[in-house]
């Protein structure tokens, strides 16, 4: 009979694996023949031919056969035959009965005394599910890879280095998007309800997405407009290459009205825009005629409170587990309210808002407990009424009363991909508006804002992203023509702010440290260096620089290839030739 076992595995071949193994189950005893090593070896070369041949269900009943005719041996193979279990359902999508397998997985691996390397690699087949865009394979993959990692010590980070958690939410974020856009919020909720408790996540509700004046209309919340839309120009873009052909698109040149407005009973998320009401969630940004140009990052961001998605007018909003109360306060919390050029923009200028009379005198300042303290300084500058400024912790508040004022214009975090990266353009009016009263107040105090001639190039050494790798040899070229270096980091606001205005040419990198040339003086002359990147926001910075009466001048360098960032902080050299340029080109265009 050991001639005709022989005979039976050498044929099994892609057309008769399974009867190969029928065949051989049926006449078991016969085909062992007082051999069960011999004929358990025989069955394990097999299972690992038919592995090859990504016949898994045939290689797991291969080594089930193995353990079953040598019982002395039986749990390695058993083992075996679990391993490959787990690989063939996970791979054909059938993802139910694995967890069962993996607690067998665990008591197998405790008979041999295995240490786990040939496990598979869940997390392996999830990423291989997450590159071929099947979210939820990927998503089910990620659940088991946590298992394998609590039962089994298995691997903690997915192939990108995210927590498995933070990976499933992300997946389950994105699919629960698509479900949303398509108008289908109850199976988003209903596709959250199935891992939020994995997660430790809440229940999401349902809401209506509305602007601040659109909820204020039914009779829900007070709404002064303080300046009316208005149409605002295409800003005009100097490079010191001549005309460059953006793949960005233009921002809207319809300003939108600014406004105080005030709620009650709101529930609101620090480090979030989000502001709910009832069964509404007002937003002016979400309810905007382009918002869906707009990748919203309220509840998706690593730092926020909560899980959001958004989608055909409505939104989809996590229920908070706890929440901190208020009486009252001013809305100057939200979304990267701690990145400086986010500040200034988005959440500065609503202070000339607070301060008018439209708002009460007696609500608090709220604002991120996050934020650092040079942006605190900026509101107690700015603030007219000595109201309390009062930083929230990242958890829910909710509000008997809270005072809100708009974004000066329409500007979303990101553009959704496939979309052409938006260029917001900042009405001059809110923006000089800001800058005026900020010298005022500065002014007043007895900071020094004349205008003395200084040069100065800002660095931008300490900060990992959109570097100026050779910056260096740039401050070498420009030492000679009287420049000097500041660090705008170490600076106070006033300090800032009074170096900038007093300055009459400038040269820096295109970041956060030179939104402040805002402050400039109406006769300086700004350098902004950057990379290649034709999408970069050129329109954003000539909109808010020139806000001040300044003039500025971009030189293009080259983006230096290397770690996988947004396009927009690719690190990049400029040649000193260049800058020296360009700085000529100012000069010549001196009135």
């Amino acid at each position: 009979m050991q001639g005709d076992f022989r005979r039976i595995l050498t044929q099994a071949n892609r057309s008769n694996g399974s009867a190969a193994l029928d065949a051989i189950e049926h006449d078991l005893p016969a085909l062992v023949n007082g051999r069960p090593q011999v004929a358990a070896q025989h069955l394990a070369t097999l299972a690992f031919r038919l592995q090859g041949e990504n016949r898994l269900d045939l290689a797991a009943r291969a080594y089930d056969l193995a353990a079953r005719v040598a019982p002395a041996q039986a749990a390695p193979y058993r083992l075996a035959a679990i391993r490959t279990r787990i690989l063939d359902f996970c791979r054909r999508g059938a993802f139910d009965p694995v967890e069962g397998l993996l607690q067998e997985l665990r008591e197998a691996k405790a008979a041999v005394g295995d240490r786990g390397q040939n496990d598979p690699s869940l997390v392996h087949i999830a990423w291989d599910y997450e590159l071929a865009g099947d979210a939820e394979g990927a998503v089910r993959s990620y659940l088991l890879a946590r298992l394998a990692r609590d039962l089994l010590g298995g691997q903690a980070l997915t192939i990108d280095g995210d927590t498995l958690e933070r990976k499933i939410r992300n997946l389950r974020i994105l699919q629960m998007n698509a479900l949303a856009e398509e108008g289908r919020h109850e199976a988003a909720q209903a596709l959250h309800e199935r891992t939020r408790h994995v997660l430790g996540l809440g229940p999401l509700r349902i809401y209506d997405i509305v602007s601040a004046r659109q909820a204020a209309a039914t009779g829900e919340g007070e709404y002064h407009e303080l300046l009316a839309p208005r149409r605002i120009a295409e800003p005009t873009i100097a490079f010191l290459e001549g005309p460059v052909a953006l793949t960005s698109a233009c921002g809207s040149l319809d300003a939108p009205p600014q406004y105080v407005a005030r709620f009650k009973d709101c529930l609101t998320f620090p480090r979030s825009n989000l502001v709910l009401q009832g069964s509404r969630l007002i937003y002016d940004l979400a309810a905007h005629p382009l918002s869906g140009i707009a990748d919203i990052k309220d509840g998706v961001n690593p730092d926020q409170v909560m899980t959001a998605v958004y989608g055909a007018g409505r939104a989809l909003v996590e229920e908070p587990a706890e929440t901190q109360s208020l009486d009252a306060g001013l809305m100057m919390f939200g979304l990267q309210s701690k990145n400086y050029g986010h500040w200034l923009l988005e959440f500065v200028p609503r202070m000339l808002w607070f301060n008018d009379r439209a708002c009460p005198s007696d609500f608090p300042i709220c604002i991120d407990d996050h934020m650092p303290d040079s942006h605190r300084q900026i509101v107690a500058l700015l603030d007219e009424r000595g109201r309390q400024i009062l930083p929230l912790p990242a958890r829910a508040a909710r509000f008997r009363e809270l005072g809100v004022a708009p974004v000066p214009t329409f500007f979303p975090f990101d553009s959704r991909p496939g979309v052409p990266v938006y260029d917001a353009v900042w009405p001059k009016d809110v923006l000089a508006g800001m800058r005026r009263k900020v010298l005022e107040r500065l002014s007043e105090q007895g900071t020094d804002l004349q205008r003395n001639g200084r040069r100065i190039i800002l660095s931008r050494r300490g900060f990992a992203q959109r570097q100026l790798v050779n910056e260096a040899e740039i401050i070498a070229a420009l030492a000679p023509h009287g420049f000097e270096v500041v660090y705008p980091e170490k600076l106070t606001f006033p300090e800032q702010v009074a170096i900038y205005h007093s300055a009459d040419v400038i040269v820096g990198s295109a970041s956060s440290a030179l939104t402040n040339c805002i402050f400039c003086n109406p006769h300086a002359k700004i350098i902004a260096m950057i990379h290649e990147e034709r999408s970069f926001n050129f329109r954003g910075y000539t909109s808010m620089i020139e806000s001040s009466g300044a003039q500025l001048l971009f030189i293009r360098g080259k983006t230096v290839a290397g770690e996988a960032v947004h396009a927009f902080h690719a690190n990049y050299t400029v040649a000193p030739t260049l800058v020296l340029r360009g700085l000529e080109t100012l000069q010549r265009s001196a009135p």
